[in-house]
């Protein structure tokens, strides 16, 4: 069991943007509370990057005051009752108190209402639904300081009613179980997840990619996709299956970086995810280098400091460093002395990726006219080049 910092929580209210914002809001017959993250974060020592607000003021009040008081009023989610008001250049999501009164797993209708603890209910986790009121006084209608004090992650009230007003829940129960929880995975969430995993056919693509890559960077991000994969809920999102030595390999890499190694072996792979995932083409550019640099290590019975020049060029950077540290010290690649020299130095920032030295301007000044020749003289000097092994300079035109 953890010490909560209550000292640390009630600091957020000496933010004068955020003082300022309660002061207009918080008053006339209105209460207006932090909620959320920031209150769980605070708690338990963790950085607050972020501000999210509940108010019994209806959306329009919220908009008028804040208009009144010079703040710049946003309607964000006005259907749902949020409005993001900036204050000082910082924005904060304020959201009138909400009851459902009919959920589909995907989308919920709500009515407005005045009751903090039953707006306290309708959220997904214990820890999630603690609130703190101008006051400084933190307000706990589902057990989620217990919970929190022990990094213990329940949902509130029956997991699978949780999970069925919004099938995201399923995903979000593992990602925060990796992120905040110690112990055991909750046998009735996991239990509830595995029952209603045929909701997570509904969910958008871009939903499940958000979700998944922030479970990918969470401190229990292996043990906790160990827990998505032998429960068959992995799979059915992803289409794939885990790599969890080269993921935990991996572990200093970014999302995508992990992403790779715990899901990518070929080209194939990179490209079912950007289908599963919705990715981005940058993202599946960076699975797809990674393929290729995986595939020209492995291939190679011994590694020289000329062959990840090669890779780092035809590749990029970070695909070579994404594919080094999956690979780790598996039986291939092995890597020679000046190899591994090269490669810390990459790791460091010590040395950029290799650049091609010879350009257009470079055949001509050797007396190449304006034409096609120009082009097959560089495809043959970028031949002898990564030939040589990449050098910085270099120092002739191929002639015939």
């Amino acid at each position: 069991m953890s010490t909560l910092d209550r000292d640390a929580a009630r600091a957020l209210l000496d933010r004068p943007d955020l003082a300022r914002l309660l002061g207009v809001l918080d008053r006339d017959g209105e209460e207006t509370r932090i909620v959320g993250g920031a209150v769980r974060n605070a708690l338990i020592g963790r950085g607050v990057t972020e501000i999210d607000l509940a108010t019994t003021a209806l959306p329009e009040v919220t908009t008028e005051r804040a208009r009144r008081a010079g703040f710049k009023p946003v309607p964000t989610g006005i259907a749902h009752g949020t409005v993001t008001v900036v204050v000082e250049g910082t924005p904060f999501e304020v959201t009138t108190l909400r009851e459902d009164v009919e959920t589909d797993g995907r989308h919920a209708l709500v009515r407005f209402g005045r009751d903090f603890d039953a707006d306290a209910r309708r959220r997904d986790f214990t820890m999630n639904a603690l609130s703190m009121g101008r006051d400084g006084l933190i307000h706990d209608a589902t057990g989620g300081l217990d919970d929190l004090a022990a990094r213990r992650l329940r949902f509130i009230g029956e997991a699978r009613q949780r999970i069925r007003e919004d099938y995201l829940r399923t995903l979000r129960f593992f990602r925060f179980h990796a992120e905040y929880a110690e112990g055991s995975i909750d046998p009735d969430g996991f239990d509830a997840a595995i029952r209603e995993r045929d909701g997570l056919d509904h969910l958008s693509r871009e939903r499940v990619r958000a979700e998944l890559v922030k479970l990918i960077v969470a401190p229990r991000a292996v043990e906790t996709l160990g827990l998505l994969s032998e429960s068959g809920l992995l799979a059915r999102v992803t289409g794939g299956v885990v790599d969890f030595g080269q993921l935990a390999r991996a572990a200093d890499r970014d999302a995508m970086g992990r992403l790779a190694a715990a899901l990518v072996g070929v080209r194939e792979d990179a490209e079912r995810l950007r289908e599963r995932l919705r990715l981005s083409n940058g993202e599946h550019d960076r699975l797809d280098a990674y393929a290729h640099a995986l595939a020209r290590l492995r291939s190679a019975p011994l590694v020289h400091a000329a062959d990840l020049r090669r890779v780092a060029f035809a590749h990029g950077l970070d695909a070579l460093l994404d594919a080094t540290a999956a690979l780790g010290r598996e039986a291939r690649p092995v890597l020679d002395l000046d190899a591994r020299d090269l490669l810390a130095r990459y790791r460091e920032g010590r040395e950029a990726a290799p650049v091609f030295p010879v350009s257009g301007r470079d055949i001509v000044a050797e007396g190449v006219p304006p034409g096609p020749e120009i082009g097959r003289r560089l495809a043959e000097a970028r031949t002898a080049w990564l030939a040589a092994g990449c050098p910085a300079v270099w120092p002739f035109v191929p002639r015939e």
